[in-house]
């Protein structure tokens, strides 16, 4: 393994971590029922992605 020569400053490896940050997740409107849900995920309120059925949630709720 590598061994440093020198000590890494705090302020230049918090220089380096400015880019290390958390993203809020993209929010869009279904295009089936109008709920708000995460981009390219099925809609946990009536099962639609893109505009096709893909989880039928009638059948989940009678069971």
């Amino acid at each position: 393994m590598a061994h440093p020569k020198h000590k890494t400053s705090k302020t230049r490896r918090d220089k380096r971590r400015t880019h290390y940050k958390a993203v809020a997740p993209t929010l869009t409107k279904c295009s089936n029922c109008g709920a708000t849900i995460q981009s390219h995920t099925v809609c946990p309120e009536c099962g639609y992605y893109r505009g096709q059925l893909a989880i039928d949630k009638s059948a989940a709720a009678a069971e």
